[in-house]
């Protein structure tokens, strides 16, 4: 059987660190916890589970204090976690069993990773298990992510990863927290040139702390980047429409939208754009067809490995399509969208409940 490191990096945690470590306690045999300066009872609780706690000294970059983390592993394979990350009791089951049936020629595991709150699910595919000895490296100041060098031989898991951060903070303050975005500002200020996938996530912060005109600067940067994948371009072409609304540029949500149509299978997002679009000229019947497709498109497996955002192929196109027929007069197919709406939504008020019965589970 594997055996498997959990190595995380950890800063005033003290909520957190329990709840995450009780989680997965029986699917680790070591857990490293590299330490970037806390000043409340982190590593306290952090060495009640381990001897192995380590002080990194923080320099402005996740990736530099992952990728030590990383050097004091010494089990087969390397697992991280943030620490507002569990992996509920269902997920346990099935890591349980990848474990006992990893094969040795397996080197790089991915995992879905759930991102619940209330009003929205959206999800991504991440590196979760990592040989160690292989060339595997930390790349990106914030969200950074890993890169594995060389020929390597992966899997795609069935265990799911769940982030808490969203649904702990339901009844806090709200405010975004700005130390990813200073972060940026202050390398940005040091001179230090943003790569991509830097330049990526900076545009993402922007957005959430509704600096519009910075994040539009950057996702136009680069928006059609040979480095950036068709399936995180298609979510850039969405995240600039958002923004050029929000800047008050409506105009430019259509010009975005049309070229995506260029570029691949009708994208979720945008196909409820043109949906909106047509509603808007009174066109009901073509608003029909594009909010139909919002829900019936498949997309590629591909768009896992970006972020997917359920709003707009679950609840989102069922909820205006109900609105067209009610305006055309067909009660039954608006009484039957309305209830797929309301199920989605309930499914996704369920699942969010789910969520926290398991994190409080864990923390008894």
């Amino acid at each position: 059987m594997a055996e498997i490191s959990l190595c995380m990096i950890v800063k005033n945690e003290e909520k957190n660190l329990d709840t995450c470590l009780s989680s997965v306690k029986d699917v680790v045999d070591e857990i490293v916890i590299v330490d970037t300066g806390s000043t409340d009872r982190t590593k306290e609780i952090a060495r009640k589970w381990t001897d192995r706690v380590y002080d990194f000294e923080w320099i402005d970059d996740f990736s530099a204090a992952r990728n030590a983390s990383f050097q004091y592993a010494t089990k087969d394979y390397i697992f991280w976690l943030d620490a507002d990350d569990i992996v509920e009791q269902k997920e346990i089951e099935k890591f349980k069993h990848l474990k006992k049936s990893l094969s040795e020629e397996i080197d790089v595991v991915y995992m879905k990773y759930f991102l619940p709150s209330d009003n929205l699910e959206s999800h991504t595919t991440r590196i979760r298990l990592v040989k160690r000895g292989l060339t595997a490296e930390w790349g990106g100041i914030v969200h950074e992510d890993i890169t594995v060098h060389g020929e390597h031989r992966y899997a795609i898991s069935d265990v799911v990863v769940t982030h808490t951060k969203d649904l702990k903070t339901r009844y806090e303050d709200r405010r975004p927290s700005r130390r990813n975005l200073e972060i940026y500002e202050r390398n940005i200020v040091r001179g230090h040139k943003l790569s991509v996938p830097d330049m990526f996530n900076y545009a993402r912060e922007c957005t959430i702390h509704k600096d519009y005109p910075n994040a539009i600067k950057y996702f136009e940067l680069i928006r059609d980047h040979p480095e950036v994948s068709l399936q995180n371009n298609m979510f850039i072409y969405h995240k600039l429409a958002t923004c050029y609304v929000l800047n008050d540029q409506p105009e430019k949500e259509l010009e975005l939208t049309l070229q995506s149509l260029s570029l691949d299978m009708p994208y979720p997002a945008f196909s409820c754009r043109m949906g909106e679009h047509f509603i808007k000229t009174g066109q009901l019947e073509v608003a029909i067809f594009w909010y139909k497709i919002a829900y019936t498109q498949p997309l590629s497996d591909a768009y896992s490995f970006s972020v997917a955002d359920a709003t707009y192929h679950t609840w989102l196109p069922h909820q205006q399509l109900a609105f067209c027929y009610e305006k055309l007069g067909e009660k039954d197919q608006a009484d039957f969208h309305n209830s797929q709406a309301e199920y989605y939504k309930n499914r996704l008020v369920s699942h969010a409940k789910n969520v926290n019965t398991s994190l409080h589970t864990v923390d008894r």
